[in-house]
């Protein structure tokens, strides 16, 4: 039986020194939990304790229910990543590109291939975020983006079909495939799975996965049989000095449309659980959910050098991106897990990872902002990785 008293040290010691609020991690290998600990506070104004219900705001790692889900619908036959994005989203099927000509002037030309389901999905279709307008735009793509959604957010609140629809008339930023820029691509393979499936993509995560792995302490609404499991998020003014925000705020029925952009409140071991599906190969309980030919494609690395060099920073060096997935690809940058290993982050403070070779997966989790990653994910990591090798 391992022993995970560091791990519970080290999450006592984050609260006790003021790094976060409250945190919690879940481990599993095989099909079983073999450990959850938390500390601090799900909310400091009631006292009330992050226990293993906790629900955690996840911000990006939400798309891991996505590409996940895409996976299983590639193993069905009704799409190749190959395919150019217009085959399903015909708005997409005459997108242009910026170019900065030799006096230095910003014109737009033809793409020289049309955007592919693998380009968007593997982060290269040259659209960064753009969730609200913006009066500080860094790139002429950025600036299109932000008056298309001032015009939609004149309307309403949207869906992500509205959005993607939308930007289909913004020239991209470069060639698609020929770099790397984390962004818009998640929204588009969102509305794919959505095109696909026939339904919002909220009612697909629960449909596909959060149903079938019996995810008791999972959704993307606050309703009220769950608003009491979901962790206040922080805005983060000093060591141990927290104030509730509305960063990433959390949606209800009747807030937003049911095709707005979902954002999954997920427990540790609720999220644990569908790594651990993916660390099996793809099969959790006996239950077959993906091939382990597909988990694999999932997570290879799609970028090149020069990819990589957009890609690789502080926090993510050692690894590179595959379909949605980040792989890790050299441990000479301190990472003491296994080759392969493969995850991602959630703004709010989530990092989740599977290892494929001793199959065991990991989520950590807390609800801050800044969320300090760096500082706690990768320490996270290393005694976890100590522990269970």
């Amino acid at each position: 039986m391992k022993d995970f008293i560091r791990l519970d040290n080290l999450l006592k010691r984050f609260v006790d020194e003021g790094t976060n609020p409250g945190c919690a991690v879940a481990v599993m290998q095989g099909d079983e939990l073999i450990y959850h600990g938390e500390a601090g506070f799900a909310d400091i104004a009631t006292g009330k304790k992050v226990d293993v219900h906790s629900m955690f705001s996840q911000a990006s790692t939400t798309k891991l229910f996505t590409y996940a889900i895409l996976g299983m619908i590639f193993e069905e036959g009704k799409f190749l990543f190959s395919d150019p994005l217009y085959y399903y989203l015909p708005e997409w099927k005459n997108t242009e590109k910026y170019v900065v000509r030799p006096n230095g002037d910003i014109d737009t030309e033809p793409l020289e291939k049309p955007i592919t389901i693998r380009d968007a999905v593997a982060m290269m279709c040259g659209l960064p975020y753009c969730m609200m307008p913006t009066a500080n735009a860094t790139t002429p793509t950025l600036a299109a983006m932000s008056k298309q959604m001032e015009e939609l957010l004149k309307k309403g609140p949207t869906t992500i079909q509205d959005e993607v629809r939308a930007m289909a008339n913004v020239p991209v930023m470069f060639e698609p495939g020929s770099h790397w820029l984390y962004g818009f691509g998640s929204e588009i393979t969102g509305v794919l799975v959505e095109t696909f499936e026939g339904k919002p993509l909220r009612e697909v995560f629960k449909d596909r996965l959060i149903n079938p792995l019996e995810l008791k302490d999972a959704d993307t609404f606050v309703r009220p049989d769950n608003k009491d499991r979901i962790v206040t998020n922080y805005a983060k003014k000093g060591p141990g000095k927290f104030e509730p925000t509305n960063y990433f705020i959390t949606a209800t029925p009747d807030s937003v449309p049911a095709g707005a952009r979902p954002n999954l409140l997920i427990s540790a071991h609720d999220f644990a659980v569908f790594m651990q599906m993916l660390a099996n190969g793809g099969t959790y309980k006996g239950r077959k959910f993906l091939g382990s030919g597909t988990v694999a494609m999932l997570h290879e690395n799609q970028l090149g050098p020069v990819q990589l060099a957009d890609f690789e920073n502080d926090y993510l060096a050692g690894y590179g991106y595959g379909l949605g997935f980040r792989t890790l690809m050299t441990q000479k940058y301190g990472h003491n897990g296994h080759i392969g290993n493969f995850g991602w982050t959630g703004g709010t403070g989530i990092w989740v990872e599977a290892d494929p070779v001793e199959k065991f997966s990991v989520a950590y989790m807390h609800n801050m902002a800044p969320n300090e990653e760096l500082y706690h994910h990768h320490r996270v990591r290393a005694v976890v990785n100590g522990i269970m090798l």
